[in-house]
């Protein structure tokens, strides 16, 4: 009775992590995209600063509360996670200002050539060069996400806690004079209303729940199982992006585009699941006392 008790238990933290994941990456989505393009507010690195400062605030007060739990993470790993974090949130949320909504998620789940190549033909090349940047370095976070907890056990909250004030302070430094040579508009000279503000502090509150839920994903579920929620979120997104700005983000470039990387990304799937694939290992990984509440 222990042992199905205990794995009930486990399945239903992983499906409240899936969950969260799900509702906080594609609110953020929607939500930066509305302020991007409804007020005009087209700061991206300076936005990010703010996220990863409120994430900072978030992890500070667990922390005074004793849910987070001293522990150790040297300063050159924790320089180099900031470079490749930095890197690819700046260049998907640029990525999501240049790109329709529907290309940007395409790209950031799988980036395939022929999608690429469409976009390239028929619109700009700097989205295309955005959303290259965005997911390589993202590739290369998601991959640090994991190596660093393993190496360091270190919890998903204990590794938030150790980034997130780093990357707030490198990106609210430099995001101005980025978001200026990106935009040649000055963040200290936007015409802030009630409605930015409100969407401004929107996105800060869920991008706490975003680099949250991504740093638990990616610590609890194999690679099979964060591609099939990658899967849910595309369909989210086009979607949601869809009936929030028209049809901005659905034409056949587009649909082609994400009919292949669905193909492949369950091909991936099926082929990752076989004996010898990367779905067969099994890494276990550090949890605090939070997360197993």
């Amino acid at each position: 009775m222990a042992p199905a008790s205990k794995a009930d238990k486990k399945a239903a933290v992983d499906a409240a992590a899936w969950v969260f994941n799900v509702v906080t990456s594609v609110g953020i989505i929607i939500v930066n995209k509305a302020l991007m393009a409804t007020y005009s507010f087209r700061f991206a690195t300076t936005l990010t600063g703010l996220h990863f400062a409120t994430t900072t605030l978030m992890t500070s007060i667990l922390k005074m509360l004793g849910y987070i739990q001293p522990s150790h993470l040297p300063l050159s790993e924790l320089l180099k996670f900031v470079i490749f974090a930095n890197f690819s949130i700046v260049g998907m949320n640029i990525s999501l200002m240049w790109n329709s909504v529907g290309f940007y998620q395409i790209a950031k789940l799988s980036m395939i050539p022929v999608s690429c190549l469409l976009e390239v033909v028929f619109d700009k090349i700097r989205g295309f060069v955005a959303a290259l940047v965005a997911v390589w370095s993202t590739s290369l976070q998601q991959y640090y996400v994991h190596f660093l907890q393993r190496k360091y056990s270190l919890s998903s909250f204990n590794l938030l806690g150790h980034t997130a004030p780093a990357q707030a302070a490198s990106l609210l430094l430099l995001g101005p004079f980025l978001d200026y040579w990106f935009t040649n508009n000055r963040v200290d000279r936007f015409a802030f209303n009630s409605g930015s503000l409100i969407f401004i502090f929107m996105s800060c509150t869920i991008a706490v729940g975003t680099n949250l839920s991504q740093f638990i994903c990616i610590g609890r579920f194999t690679a099979v199982s964060f591609q099939v929620l990658g899967h849910m979120k595309t369909i989210l997104v086009l979607i949601m992006g869809f009936f929030f700005f028209g049809r901005e983000g659905l034409n056949v470039h587009v649909v082609l585009g994400m009919v292949i990387a669905v193909c492949e990304m369950i091909w991936y799937g099926n082929a990752s699941s076989k004996p010898g694939g990367k779905e067969r290992l099994n890494h276990s990984l550090p949890t605090n006392k939070l997360e197993n509440r």
